[in-house]
């Protein structure tokens, strides 16, 4: 059943028939697919067929009946075309009336593509083709020509789709929420990066839920008025109550956060941390770095934390205090994952469950470029994105290793 209706069966003439259309082309060496394959035949065989017979209802009669003289618009012979299907082209024999007015349905006039082919078109654009590829790919497997143009317009045919997955009701509790943000060129009068932020959810049942993209804006987009803006919609959607945030520490996000979730416990990826920790050492110190920081955030409790911060400040201030200033101005975010076991800390003091994503859309941002406008840049990630998940709903189950995790955290 699909859709409450029931597909129609092959009669066992019909079944009978194929199996001797199948043997006879395995006996004469037919091959399946491609160029004078048993399914081009197939297709040609069955798609005129069905034309010949729109015609007849549109005609009101069949071909050779009497009652067709004299009476009018009559067949006025075939005309050749080529169709784009699954199995490679098939040229077919479309048949055509006396006065122009027969519109054929199962193809219709000017289309060039058999059910399918779209299918194809939005999968090769999500897997980081470009439409240039895409093109260039169909005319070497199928022979056939697609425009760039024509290829721009199968793809937009998502962006209905996207914007009801965008702004589809959500959980209302996530017991974490990872934010994280790609570059993206954008060319807006000169090819400049865009910030575009992924938010990841982590729901009561354990499933990894993608709450949707936001393009940042020039000048502010990584600030608080933005990501107000942004969480403000997701609570709007139906999330009254997310545990804890984790983030990369983008500025603003905090305050942000508590004032839409008021009792968020937001947490600092503590590999972005490190990595900026680095930005002010000099590479020759950075071993010596490593090791004498990891007391900090391998610490048993908070204020054992905050010893071996004081033992690191006593030793580096003089050489790197910028360092020192960078940890302490985020002690807040820092500290939240001390209060777990080391089983759960390691899950939630990064941005890694979200990271995978973005290797994925980074992909395909790289094939493509740069952007000719916003929506094109958030039309591809859509696209990588829903790759990830055939069923469109941007769920999927977490691991095992998840479930301690959940387990820590009381969602009523």
């Amino acid at each position: 059943m699909t859709n409450g209706t029931e597909e129609p069966a092959l009669s066992a003439a019909d079944e009978q028939l194929l199996r001797e259309l199948t043997e006879r082309a395995r006996a004469g060496g037919l091959k399946l697919t491609g160029e004078g394959g048993l399914l081009g035949k197939l297709t040609k065989m069955v798609v005129e067929g069905a034309l010949e017979g729109e015609l007849d209802d549109h005609l009101g009669y069949a071909r050779h009946d009497p009652a067709g003289r004299d009476g009018g618009n009559s067949r006025n012979g075939h005309r050749a075309k080529t169709v784009i299907t699954e199995a490679g082209p098939v040229e077919i024999s479309v048949p055509r009336d006396r006065d122009s007015s027969f519109e054929p349905r199962i193809v219709a006039k000017r289309q060039r593509r058999l059910t399918g082919v779209e299918d194809m078109v939005i999968s090769l654009s999500a897997k980081g083709l470009t439409h240039g590829e895409i093109s260039a790919h169909l005319q070497e497997i199928y022979g056939a020509e697609v425009s760039k143009q024509t290829i721009t317009a199968i793809t937009d045919r998502v962006m209905d789709s996207m914007a009801e997955w965008q702004n589809r009701p959500l959980d209302p509790v996530y017991a974490v929420v990872f934010v994280d943000a790609i570059m993206v060129k954008i060319r807006e009068g000169q090819v400049a990066n865009r910030p575009v932020y992924l938010a990841l959810g982590v729901t009561a049942d354990g499933e990894r839920d993608i709450l949707g993209l936001w393009a940042g804006e020039h000048g502010d987009g990584e600030g608080a008025k933005f990501w107000l803006r942004v969480l403000s919609e997701i609570k709007n959607r139906g999330t009254r109550d997310v545990l804890m945030l984790v983030c990369d520490g983008l500025k603003g996000l905090p305050d942000a956060v508590n004032a839409v979730w008021d009792k968020t416990v937001v947490q600092a990826c503590i590999v972005h941390l490190l990595r900026n920790s680095f930005k002010y050492a000099s590479k020759r110190d950075w071993a010596q770095v490593a090791k004498d920081i990891k007391p900090v955030y391998t610490a048993v409790s908070e204020a054992a934390a905050l010893d071996a911060l004081t033992e690191f400040s006593a030793k580096w201030e003089k050489r790197y205090p910028a360092i020192i200033r960078l940890w302490e101005n985020a002690w807040a975010e820092f500290v939240p994952f001390l209060q777990f076991d080391n089983e759960i800390r390691t899950i939630i003091c990064t941005t890694n469950a979200i990271e995978s994503i973005n290797a994925r859309l980074r992909r395909a941002v790289k094939a493509r470029g740069h952007f000719p406008t916003e929506q094109a840049a958030l039309k591809c990630l859509y696209l990588a994105l829903m790759s990830l998940d055939p069923t469109g709903r941007g769920r999927q189950r977490w691991s095992n290793r998840w479930k301690g995790a959940l387990n820590a955290f009381d969602i009523t």
